[in-house]
Parts: C-alpha cells; structure tokens; sequence
C-alpha cells in the first residue's frame, strides 16, 4: 500500500476584496502562511481572478490561459514551491469574444499541471456571459489523480461520477455559493467525496460582492464523508492531508464505482 500524501489548503477570500494588485498581495500572503504549515496545494475560489459578481466587468477582466495573471501566479508557485488552483474568467485565443468560467491550477515548476473550462453554467450572470466547456479535466501529480470542476458542475452527481471512474483521487472545486445555499455546501458536496470514495475540496468565498453575499464554509472532505477542515464565514486558510491509502481502503470498502458499471 502506498504512503503518497498531499497537504491541501483552501484560501477562502473576502469577496469584496479587489482584482487586480490587492487580491495578488492577498494570495501571497496566504502562500506565505501555506508554506509554514508545509503546504503543496493551494486551491482558490471560482473566478478568483476577475471576482464573481462583477457583471460586465467580466469582459474588461477576462485574460487568456497564459495571460499576465497566469504569469504572476506562475512566479508566486516557484518562489513557494506551491501548487495553486485558481479560478478566472478565461478569453478564448482563437476566438476573443468568447469567454469561459475557467479554472487552472499551475506547480511550483511555474507550469500548468492542469486547466479546465465549466460544463454547466446556471442561468443569470454566468449563462450570459459564457460558453460552456465541453471537456473533461484530470491531471496526475505527487501520486495523485486530481479531477476538476467548478461550483455548479458539482451539483451533478454525474460529473463527479465520471472523474471517479476514470481514476479521480481527488476532486477540486472552486466555488461562488451564496448564503442561501447552506445545505449545498454542509450536506451535497461532501456527498460527492462519500458516493465516489475520494477526497473533495470545496473553496467558497466569504462576505459581500456587488449586494451578493457568500457562504463561506470551504471545506476539505474524506473519501468516507467526513468534513477534515471546514471554514466558518469569513477569510480563513483551511490545510488537510490527503492520502491516498484512504481512497483505496475506501473504494475497497464500498464499490459503488465497479457497482455502476453494470447500471
């Protein structure tokens, strides 16, 4: 059995707080106190980049995969040698006037481990502003298969379904929920971990943006369930081990992923 292992934090922001120069130094800072706790993965919220609800500033604040915030978070991963899962709202180079609800997640060597566009946007902003992606995202890194989805994309119990069979260890999920969505992030999502046998990262935003508020209440979930470290509602840095022992023994103990091959 192996004894592969990553610590993961979720850095819940403010929503509030401003893109550009002040959500970066805010990053760093988070970095720096991950990196005390010998963190290696450091996941963000949805549309960390841009913010969520900014309306038609998304336009003006959308950049490309490998655009100057990409850079910036390339540079921040090597100078602390850790891995950063981020969300932004991602324009299309081949075609500019298409926009996507992106995620990426690049290592400490400044390289992008994986990338990821939302396959299922909720009416409103999101619906309006987006295209849909069409692909499914799973990466390998440090002995781990690492999937991806953003917010909504979890609420399916299809998608978290499809990265678990094809080898998910681990899911990660940038998110945007409002307060009025409790349920969602205390009783759906670390479902998702539980019905799938893998670990499950969940990182919210907390306050107000735009008249909207947030729930807060990031977390990092077992493959049997159980909430590891959970946020309350403000800016908080939330660390968990992952090993990978755990999903084995807790696909081992209950097969639903061998078990729905035959549905």
């Amino acid at each position: 059995m192996t004894d592969s292992h990553i610590k993961i934090a979720v850095a819940q922001i403010d929503a509030n707080t401003k893109a550009g120069h002040d959500r970066m130094q805010w990053l760093e800072t988070q970095l720096y106190l991950a990196k005390r706790q010998a963190v290696e993965l450091l996941v963000l919220p949805e549309l960390f980049v841009s913010g969520y609800n900014v309306g038609s500033l998304v336009d003006t604040l959308a950049e490309t995969a490998d655009g100057p915030t990409a850079k910036t978070i390339s540079a921040l991963a090597q100078k602390y040698q850790i891995a950063i899962h981020y969300g932004f709202a991602e324009r299309d180079r081949a075609d500019e006037t298409r926009l996507y609800n992106a995620a990426q997640c690049i290592g400490p060597e400044g390289k992008v481990l994986g990338h990821y566009r939302k396959r299922l946007l909720p009416p409103g902003f999101e619906a309006t502003y987006f295209t849909k992606g069409s692909d499914v995202t799973l990466f390998s890194w440090r002995g781990f298969n690492i999937g991806m989805l953003i917010c909504y994309d979890a609420e399916f119990p299809e998608l978290a379904r499809q990265l678990a069979v094809a080898g998910a260890d681990i899911i990660l999920v940038p998110t945007a929920l409002g307060s009025q969505w409790g349920w969602v992030a205390q009783q759906m999502m670390p479902t998702r971990g539980y019905e799938n046998g893998v670990y499950f990262v969940y990182a919210n935003y907390s306050g107000v943006e735009n008249e909207v508020a947030f729930l807060g209440a990031s977390f990092i979930g077992s493959p049997i369930g159980q909430v590891v470290a959970r946020a309350s509602d403000v800016e908080e840095l939330i660390v968990a081990t992952a090993k990978l022992e755990q999903v084995k023994e807790a696909q081992a103990r209950l097969p639903y992923l061998q078990d729905c091959k035959v549905l």
